[in-house]
Order: structure tokens, then C-alpha cells, then sequence
């Protein structure tokens, strides 16, 4: 009976969630508690809830202090000159701007927002390959692919949710896991260099007067507030710091705004040695990733804004993103608590245990980095990481494979997930470079799904899955 309770709870939370019936907070909440009462442990509900919440405030801390740290670093410009520098890069070579499109969106990434970071790459791009009539479904494909593999960063979320589901430190699935996702990431690049190639086969290399020249009336300028958690609204706006040369100041290729008031230049070099340290930090994992993040945030906050109101507005204009990724946290202590607490997951375990080949139990790690490929398409990361994980992550440990490999194979599926219609952040990327969502995903699934059997491949080849 447990077990098919427990299937049903999941099967009606993923087809609540993707019928857009309930948000995922409301269904994290509701749906287990309801499945509680039918379990017979309503009294007991209390007990499961206080103990997830307990064991799963460090990784809702952490997300709250990454998001306010990266957030701070992209309104005090932190990333301008990078955002410049692929720019100039890129001048009208259509190779040059396919790669610094994936440059640009995987160094974006590390604030962990997918939104933000087609934001920016978008406004920054999109000019480029209009005035040279680029394919702008390479512009989409190849910024959701970058995005997806550093999308496991752990305060992006799929780690996250995979250290909360398992109740495991998300610096230990993590760390571990960089070189598969740095060969990944080469992947990325690699790929976007080939299709860069075919672009520039297709439409040659002009010079950018040339460009200017074809389509002057042309004022496609997208300017971005960072961390004003707004849309993309177009402009004429001023050429003054799109770092590409010979431009007239009219043209205005752009992505971040160059005149926003929280730019912090003369503290640069301070803003880009914190960011250093706090990531070397990480990875050597000389303290808590919450506490780092805690420290840097708030550092970041007195150093660039002393000004109490100052601070305060920065914060406001995170604390949506704050608010929706934290609450996700903490009303997963309620899914996490009733499904381990009553015992659903392992009856559950079992029976899936079961009915594996026995050939096959021993290479759960493997099974599970393959079924995350689809599966994190096809539903959201609230319901493979709350749902399914947990049973894998059971499953494997009848068969002696660690929940730690179990969680390091679950973030396979991340660069095809980013293109996943049960993303928001994708709509953000389509809507602002004009493409059709059905062309997006026609031209991206294959090269994500092939980018994800690389990292997956990279993992076993290391011995990390």
C-alpha cells in the first residue's frame, strides 16, 4: 500500500506541476501532507516537517547569500568588462560571435539565475546577429547549452535539490563532479566553434563598417539593469560601452546598462579578488559554502554600499529571486519529510530494486545519469530531485552504489533541461531573441543531449560516477 501511495503522491504532484495546476512551494506543501493523513501519520506530520526543515536550512542559506553576492556583483559591474571584451572579440567574425556567445553565457551563469544570464547575453548578442543576419536559434541553443552544464553550480539549484532530496553537503556532489563539467563545458565551446564555422561559410566575415553600413537604420539596442529583476526594454541608448571599435556612438552595441547608478568602478579590483577568493574558497572548501557566501554577501554589500538605504535597495531588487529559491528549499522539507518519514521511499526502493535486472543494480550511477536526461526534460527539477532521486538514491544502495554518485549522475541532464518547456528562464531567451520556441527546441535537443552524454562520460572516465 505504501508503495503505491508513494507513486501516486509523486505522479500527482508532476502532473500538478506541469499542468501548471499549483506552483511547486504549494504543491511541495500541500500534496505530501495531504498523502500523510492518507498514510495514517497526520499527527506525525509536524515531526517529519521540523526535521527537514532543520537539515535543509543550510542549503536555503546558501542559496539566498549566492543569489545576493552574484546579484551585487552584476549591478556594481563586475562583469561589464567581460561582457566588452567578447564584444570586441567577436568584432563581425560570425565564428568569433558564436563562441563568445558561449563565453559570455557560461561566465554569466555563476550567478546561478537562468533568467539573468540570457538576459544579458541576449541584450549583448542579439544586435550582432541581427545586423549580420546570423542564425539566431545558434544564439539560443548555444547560450542554453553553456548555461546548462554551469547551471549545477550548487546555488543554481539541480545541486542543491539533489544535496536536499538526499540530505547530503552540496559541496561534496559538486566538487568532485568539475572535471566532467569542465570537459562538458570544453564541449560547449568546441561545438559552438563548429557552428560558428558553418555561419561564417554561410555568411563570410565583413568588417563591422560593412555591417553598419548595410542596415544603418537599424537600432536594436537591448539595455539591461542588472538586478532589477525587470524584462528587456529597447532604446537607442549610447555605443559608449560596447567596447567594439570603430562604431558610431549611435549604434549602440550594448547588453548592460553603461550609466546604471550601482556601478562601483573604482572598487573593481576589490569586487573581482573577493569573487576569487570566495570560489577558491569553495572549491578547497575551507569553510561551509553557506558561511562563505553569508561572509562574501555581506562584505560585498558594506564594501560597494555603505549607505544603509543603499543596501537595502540592493537586496529588494534580489529578494524575488531570494524569496521563490528559498521557499522552494524549505517547502521541500515538507515532500522530503513525508515520503522518508513514513516510509513511502522505501517501499518504494524496494520494489524498484526489485524489478531492476540484477545485471544492471550495480550501475545505478550510470542508469540514473541516463534517465536524467529525458526525465529532467519532461518534468521539472522539483520533480526529479524531489521525486525520483530519492527512490534512485534507495535503489542504489541496495546494490552498494554510494547516494553521493547517485546525486553526482542526476545532474547529467542539465544541458538539455535549460531548453525544457517547464523552464521559465527559456521563454526569456527565446522572447528576447525573437525565435519561435518550436525552433529552439528542434534545433537544441540533439546538441544538448549529446553535450550531456559527454559530461556523463567525462564522470565514469574519472572515476567520479
Amino acid at each position: 500500500m505504501l508503495t503505491i501511495l508513494g507513486f501516486a503522491m509523486i505522479a500527482t504532484f508532476l502532473v500538478l506541476i506541469m499542468l501548471k495546476k499549483m506552483s511547486p512551494i504549494a504543491a511541495l506543501v500541500l500534496i505530501p501532507a495531504l498523502f500523510c493523513v492518507f498514510v495514517g501519520k497526520g499527527a506525525k506530520l509536524g515531526d517529519y516537517v521540523i526535521d527537514g526543515v532543520t537539515s535543509l536550512a543550510p542549503t536555503a542559506a546558501m542559496l539566498m547569500f549566492a543569489i545576493v553576492y552574484f546579484g551585487v556583483m552584476i549591478d556594481v559591474g563586475l562583469f561589464d568588462p567581460v561582457v566588452r571584451g567578447i564584444l570586441k572579440f567577436c568584432k563581425a567574425d560570425p565564428l568569433r560571435i558564436v563562441v563568445g556567445t558561449a563565453v559570455l553565457a557560461a561566465i554569466v551563469s555563476l550567478d546561478g539565475d537562468g533568467s539573468t544570464t540570457f538576459m544579458i547575453t541576449v541584450s549583448a548578442m542579439y544586435p550582432l546577429y541581427k545586423r549580420l543576419k546570423m542564425s539566431l536559434v545558434v544564439m539560443t541553443g548555444v547560450a542554453a547549452m553553456a548555461n546548462g552544464v554551469m547551471n549545477t553550480l550548487p546555488w543554481g539549484g539541480p545541486t542543491a535539490r539533489a544535496a536536499t532530496a538526499l540530505k547530503l553537503d552540496a559541496s561534496d556532489i559538486f566538487v568532485p563532479m568539475i572535471p566532467a563539467l569542465a570537459v562538458g563545458l570544453l564541449f560547449v565551446f568546441a561545438l559552438a566553434y563548429v557552428l560558428g564555422h558553418r555561419e561564417r561559410k554561410r555568411l563570410g566575415v565583413l568588417t563591422l563598417d560593412e555591417v553598419l553600413v548595410e542596415e544603418p537604420a537599424e537600432q536594436e539596442t537591448v539595455l539591461v539593469g542588472a538586478g532589477a529583476g525587470k524584462g528587456p526594454k529597447s532604446g537607442g541608448g549610447s555605443g559608449a560601452g560596447a567596447g567594439l571599435p570603430d562604431a558610431p556612438e549611435d549604434e549602440g552595441f550594448q547588453g548592460l546598462d553603461p550609466a546604471r547608478p550601482t556601478l562601483r568602478p573604482k572598487l573593481y579590483w576589490f569586487n573581482a579578488l573577493l569573487t576569487v577568493v570566495l570560489l577558491t574558497a569553495m572549491i578547497m572548501e575551507w569553510l561551509p559554502i553557506p558561511v562563505l557566501f553569508l561572509l562574501g554577501a555581506a562584505l560585498a554589500l558594506t564594501v560597494n554600499f555603505p549607505h544603509m538605504p543603499d543596501q537595502k535597495a540592493r537586496i529588494a531588487a534580489h529578494a524575488e529571486n531570494v524569496l521563490n529559491v528559498s521557499g522552494m528549499v524549505f517547502a521541500a522539507a515538507v515532500f522530503t519529510g513525508v515520503l522518508q518519514g513514513t516510509g513511502m521511499v522505501d517501499h518504494m526502493a524496494k520494489w524498484l530494486v526489485d524489478n531492476i535486472p540484477d545485471g544492471m543494480g550495480p550501475h545505478m550511477a550510470f542508469v540514473t545519469g541516463v534517465l536524467s536526461i529525458p526525465l529532467t526534460y519532461f518534468m521539472s527539477n522539483d520533480g526529479f530531485y524531489f521525486g525520483i532521486l530519492p527512490v534512485l538514491a534507495e535503489a542504489g544502495q541496495a546494490h552498494g552504489v554510494s547516494s553521493l554518485e547517485i546525486a553526482r549522475a542526476s545532474l547529467i541532464g542539465q544541458p538539455l533541461h535549460m531548453s525544457s518547456p517547464l523552464v521559465p528562464a527559456v521563454y526569456v531567451l527565446v522572447g528576447m531573441a525573437k525565435v519561435e520556441f518550436g525552433d529552439h527546441t528542434r534545433f537544441v535537443v540533439k546538441w544538448a543531449a549529446l553535450t550531456s552524454l559527454v559530461v556523463l562520460g567525462a564522470g565514469i572516465l574519472f572515476g567520479i560516477i
